[in-house]
């Protein structure tokens, strides 16, 4: 079953996870997620694979500056305005099947490999 792991090269904590998935044996699918953001609908689908809501995995500060105003929105719309400005994601985030992680700290993913 493959991995794939939602990455930025800029952000240590990602580079870790992303060395650490390597040291296990594991060559995942990279998708650099600045320049391919997911969808809102594969958003979604990664949200229920980690059983967080949106909110769990904005970066606030990225979010101010993107202009998204967390009080006014739903889920949905949360969702939409991550998949619109996906610098306010959270990251890194590893996907294996049904199960997903974030990679904060980078150990955690290893319980999905």
């Amino acid at each position: 079953m493959s991995v794939t792991i939602y990455h930025n090269p800029r952000c240590s904590k990602s580079r870790q996870t992303l060395e650490l998935i390597r040291e296990k044996g594991v060559e995942p699918d990279i998708v650099e997620y600045l320049q391919t953001p997911p969808s809102a609908v594969e958003l979604k689908d990664i949200l229920g694979k980690l059983g967080k809501s949106a909110a769990e995995i904005v970066r606030k500060k990225e979010a101010k500056e993107e202009g998204i105003d967390l009080g006014a929105l739903d889920e949905d719309g949360l969702i939409e305005a991550l998949a619109a400005h996906p610098r306010a994601i959270e990251r890194p985030i590893v996907v294996k099947g049904a199960k997903a992680r974030m990679g904060r700290p980078p150990e955690s993913v290893l319980e999905i490999l």
